[in-house]
């Protein structure tokens, strides 16, 4: 049986896919339990950790009502992978000359673009529902200051955190490229705006949550519509963000490695989002806060932490899970609990054979601040099977 922990502390259960998961997010998963519109149960991945408001690694069906806290700031974060048609022995001994090439070609951190590097017929299209947009919101054209000049340039940028971008090997010595990353700055201020939005609305009602940061917008209330609009747009954004960072990451390494050609791409899924769905009978709004679409015979990826295996897996569409599994290895520790417990000599070690950055500006995304991926991986045998597993040789960090 897959499923390790069942919840009734609340009007639906919790169904959780794993027996490591701190007391505070069962808490957590409970209180989103609680709330009136949940439909059939919640499902908990086996990556599943504390996060604001809404717990990392759950599944959330609502009915007629979406959390915009459970959706995140990061609005659309997912990956995105491709092999090409190098094999193992055809990489040179040092890759530090590529990974120079991917860093002076995509943007890292807080920088963006000097111009806009997409196409003019892809701003253009969403140019036109981005004004729509904030003309309907002063508070958010003003959260967003030059964001809403600049966004263009944002696209095609990696940002920071544990976003990355990597060469990897798989099993058969076929080489990849894959990447991490969300709606950039533009999504971030939609995420939050929303969010203290939600909790404006709900007024009085707000005392009676569980949580604040589990205010939602109900479907016909005056703010619904304008933030399905938004965090919509924010999805295609992330979307496109990754497909234009891996053109670039492609015409990088063409300058560094041998000839070769990309194949068809694996995959480009969002791991931070929301869409409607139909589970158990009802048409939902089925919120991914750190998981991502496992359909039957669907293909998505789950990346382990920095220096560790991922995965590309074929989702089995077990119902119970909503057809999901998880997004990653998970955090077991906070990034201050890691800095505190490492440094940049743990982060050598761990990271040794992978060309990246190895000093403590990047100490809190050590291996050992995540969970073990291949305990992830087992606790979640019924809800994909693996095609590849990947290892990294090069990692790009914020």
């Amino acid at each position: 049986m897959p499923i390790k922990i069942t919840l009734n502390k609340g009007k639906v259960p919790v169904k959780i896919y794993t027996n490591d998961i701190a007391s505070e997010a069962m808490s957590q998963l409970s209180n989103i339990a609680e709330l009136p519109f949940i439909h059939h149960h919640i499902a908990a991945m086996p990556d599943v950790h504390l996060g604001m408001g809404a717990t990392v690694g759950s599944v959330i069906p609502t009915k007629d009502a979406i959390i915009p806290a459970a959706v995140g700031v990061d609005i659309g974060c997912g990956m995105n992978a491709v092999r090409i048609s190098l094999k193992a022995h055809d990489l040179p001994d040092s890759l530090r000359r590529s990974r120079s090439a991917i860093e002076s070609k995509v943007p890292v951190g807080f920088n963006m673009h000097d111009r806009n590097r997409v196409r003019a017929s892809t701003l253009k299209a969403m140019d036109k529902p981005l004004d729509a947009i904030v003309d309907k919101h002063p508070g958010l054209t003003k959260m967003m200051r030059n964001f809403h000049r600049t966004w263009g340039r944002q696209l095609a940028t990696l940002g920071g955190g544990n976003h990355f971008i990597e060469l990897c090997i798989d099993e058969s010595d076929d080489v990849w490229i894959m990447l991490h990353s969300g709606s950039r700055g533009i999504g971030n201020v939609m995420g939050r705006y929303f969010i203290n939005l939600a909790k404006k609305d709900m007024g009085e009602q707000l005392g009676y949550l569980p949580d604040k940061d589990l205010a939602y917008f109900t479907d016909g209330a005056q703010h619904f519509d304008d933030y399905v609009e938004a965090v919509t747009w924010a999805q295609d954004y992330a979307m496109v963000n990754r497909r234009e960072m891996m053109r670039l990451v492609i015409a990088a390494l063409k300058d560094e490695l041998p000839p070769f050609v990309a194949t068809k791409e694996a995959i480009n899924c969002h791991h931070n989002y929301v869409q409607k769905e139909t589970h158990f009978g009802e048409d939902v709004f089925i919120t991914r806060k750190g998981a991502i679409r496992a359909g039957h015979k669907e293909l998505g990826i789950i990346p382990g932490s920095m220096g560790a295996k991922s995965f590309i897996v074929r989702g089995k569409g077990n119902k119970d899970s909503f057809c999901s599994c998880s997004h990653g290895a998970g955090r077991k520790m906070s990034r201050t609990q890691a800095k505190r417990q490492f440094d940049r000599f743990d982060l050598e070690k761990l990271t040794e054979g992978v060309e990246c950055r190895k000093d403590k500006g990047v100490v809190d995304e050590i291996p050992s601040a995540y969970k073990d991926i291949d305990k992830v991986m087992k606790d979640q045998h019924d809800l994909v099977e693996v095609v590849h597993t990947l290892k990294q040789v090069i990692c790009v960090k914020g």
